[in-house]
């Protein structure tokens, strides 16, 4: 079966990669490489078809998309402060991509099965903690929002064609390779002045955090298991992490005693505008098919911790590594 994964040289992308070519499939990655690197395929080098190119040019969606039968769209712009200062970026990135990527699953012909990488910030600042996927989509930022319209758009081609679409909604998916979020955002601050963390709003933001092989390992039986032509679930951990207990734990790994500096955010504590103070996902839907993480969301923010200081040298020697 040919697969292709848009933005298969990201983070979450590049490991979904790996499983998929264990597995036997014949894959081909497309991807810009605006955020994701060609070393993220190094295990797969020579197994995988690496087309550089842009989901949101439509001709080159198209021509890598035909004779696929399973589409996984994990190409985005990772970075949901962006779109607080640029919003058209998350717009082209999330909304322009993903109606290129259903059109030419349509037009294609031979795409059965299109699974896209939703995020937990379409329901915003969720009334219900932990959230069910039926819960309002209320999303505070524009990344949200535009993860939010392409959920939409997928739907109504689900519906019009007949192409089955999983649709995955993630919380903090952390691990090797890992190179935006606040573990890295305190990997490189540190790394710059060992003496002193700053921490963006008022440390209490509370989050869950899932390690990047259990995130995998819950895409894959979604796909499995999906009984609808239109299905989503939530991918998320049972527990959750505050922004002050990642920054203690960043530290430890790194064998430093920083002092932390709270600054900036929003009155309400908030690291920026747009941020979700507060997110905890139900995950009984995929559990009622038989997943549940590995790893707690604190034993994912160590062992990512450790995966990513590793790769960038900043472990001092004789320190553990984690698993890949």
């Amino acid at each position: 079966m040919r697969v292709v994964v848009t933005g298969g040289a990201g983070f979450i992308g590049s490991h979904l990669v790996e499983r998929l070519v264990e597995l036997g499939y014949e894959v081909t990655v497309l991807d810009n490489l605006s955020s994701g690197r060609v070393e993220n395929l190094s295990r797969v080098r020579g197994r995988v078809e690496l087309v550089v190119g842009d989901v949101k040019d439509f001709e080159t969606c198209l021509r890598v998309l035909r004779g696929a039968e399973v589409v996984y769209h994990f190409a985005a712009n990772p970075e949901v402060r962006v779109s607080v200062t640029d919003p058209e970026v998350h717009f082209r990135e999330n909304v322009v991509a993903t109606f290129n990527v259903a059109e030419a699953s349509r037009r294609a012909g031979s795409v059965r099965t299109l699974v896209f990488a939703s995020s937990s910030t379409v329901y915003g600042d969720a009334p219900r903690l932990p959230t069910p996927e039926d819960c309002e989509l209320r999303p505070v930022s524009v990344y949200g929002a535009s993860k939010a319209a392409a959920e939409l758009i997928l739907h109504s081609y689900s519906h019009l064609y007949g192409i089955r679409v999983v649709a995955l909604r993630y919380a903090n998916v952390v691990g090797p390779r890992l190179r935006h979020g606040v573990i890295y955002d305190f990997l490189m601050k540190l790394s710059r002045n060992p003496e002193v963390l700053e921490v963006l709003g008022d440390g209490t933001q509370r989050k869950s955090y899932l390690y990047v092989s259990d995130a995998v390992d819950a895409t894959l039986l979604a796909v499995e298991r999906a009984s609808r032509y239109f299905e989503v679930f939530n991918v998320g951990n049972e527990d959750w992490i505050t922004v002050l207990e990642i920054a203690r734990v960043v530290s430890e790994v790194l064998g430093l005693r920083p002092r932390v500096v709270l600054r900036g955010g929003t009155p309400d504590g908030r690291g920026w505008p747009g941020d979700v103070k507060l997110m905890l996902l139900s995950i009984e839907r995929l559990k009622s098919l038989g997943w549940r993480p590995r790893y707690s969301s604190y034993e994912a923010v160590r062992l990512a911790t450790r995966a990513v200081a590793e790769e960038l040298n900043l472990l001092k020697p004789g320190t553990t590594r984690g698993p890949a």
